[in-house]
């Protein structure tokens, strides 16, 4: 794991909870005009993280509001691979007719079973082959399982896996490729290519 990577997801985690708790803090303190006084401070610690890494591929940390998926929608994506499981964009989207996968998995480190990068592979292919389409893949901090996805999406696209980690990091240094996931991704390509002789 790169310290950096890690430090740096952490730190953007600590620094949402802090000005949480602010808010919070606020609330109590006032008891009148809270929504009024937590919004921007609400609006800064749920702020929108979109990396593109390709003209219709951004990698990214969780939505969670209605106002970040509006600048989803604004930045003209189309499809969402949600990955965390910690929340279903579904309903967020509705409104702006984004098509979402929900395709939750843990962030446990442990190996991931293929059927989750067939699911994302198959939705990201159909969603790429229609003209003017743009793809969001993202977990909570699109620190590891958003990268992961988006690791075996642009395999299948053609991609070595060097090469798509290499872009991935470069477009977004706060990745962070587990090995674990790495190979799970190796493994999925492999039964990929087994299946297509």
């Amino acid at each position: 794991m790169k310290t950096g990577s890690w430090a740096t997801a952490t730190s953007r985690w600590v620094r949402a909870t802090d000005r949480i708790a602010v808010t919070f803090s606020r609330h109590t303190a006032m008891h009148s005009g809270f929504s009024v006084a937590y919004q921007p401070l609400l609006h800064e610690a749920f702020r929108m993280d979109m990396t593109w890494v390709t003209g219709r591929i951004a990698v990214g940390g969780g939505i969670w509001t209605e106002d970040n998926m509006a600048a989803v929608s604004r930045a003209g994506v189309t499809h969402i691979i949600d990955m965390q499981i910690e929340f279903d964009d579904t309903q967020l989207a509705a409104p702006h007719a984004i098509a979402v996968l929900w395709n939750p998995i843990d962030d446990d480190f442990q190996p991931k079973p293929p059927e989750i990068f067939e699911s994302g592979v198959e939705f990201a292919t159909e969603a790429l082959s229609q003209d003017g389409t743009k793809l969001f893949i993202h977990c909570a901090a699109g620190v590891h399982r958003a990268p992961m996805m988006t690791l075996a999406v642009l395999c299948a696209m053609g991609w070595t896996p060097e090469a798509a980690q290499d872009l991935i990091e470069k477009k977004r240094p706060v990745v962070d490729f587990a090995d674990v996931y790495v190979r799970s991704v190796e493994r999925f390509l492999d039964q990929q290519v087994r299946a297509e002789k």
